[in-house]
């Protein structure tokens, strides 16, 4: 009797504790608006990312035939996507054993009034990978799956971005 007391007491204790300690798990992003304008071309893996997330909240609804603009509450406009494949490391006989990928993206977010709710930003997102010509082929899936790597991170930060507007 003395133990299961004991054992009992031992758990509410354990459970207060944690809840209190402020554990609490991810919740999807909050917005400030209900529908958005995205300017990502329809063709764009990224831009369908992008849209399936923001709809994926249940949240936003992502309107992308130009001609319905109006009835969005805020306008994302894509200024700017590259991606580059830079030498950063060579062997001593001047073959490439390490490339640099980066994904440079720019975009702003506005109010229908054109109000500016996120100015003009950059988000650089860079990956290293060995290069070694026996495994060329290989690498080059290696590249595209680390490409989509570096969209699904950059899907979460622009989230984020949304996220912090608080008042259209």
């Amino acid at each position: 009797m003395q133990t299961t007391r004991r054992s009992w007491l031992t758990f509410t204790a354990l459970a207060a504790g944690l809840a209190g300690c402020g554990f609490e798990l991810r919740k999807p992003p909050r917005y400030a608006f209900e529908t958005l304008y995205n300017s990502i071309p329809i063709v764009s893996p990224f831009g369908v990312k992008l849209t399936r997330a923001l709809e994926g909240s249940g949240q936003v609804e992502v309107i992308t035939d130009p001609r319905q603009i109006e009835r969005a509450q805020v306008i994302f406009d894509q200024l700017f996507e590259l991606r580059e494949k830079v030498v950063v490391g060579r062997t001593a006989t001047g073959a490439i054993r390490e490339f640099q990928l980066r994904l440079r993206y720019r975009f702003r977010v506005r109010s229908r009034n054109g109000i500016e709710l996120i100015p003009d930003t950059e988000i650089l997102l860079t990956r290293d990978i060995n290069f070694n010509e026996t495994g060329a082929l290989s690498k080059e899936s290696e590249e595209a799956l680390l490409y989509r790597d570096m969209e699904n991170d950059l899907v979460l930060q622009i989230q984020r971005r949304l996220a912090s507007i608080r008042k259209i």
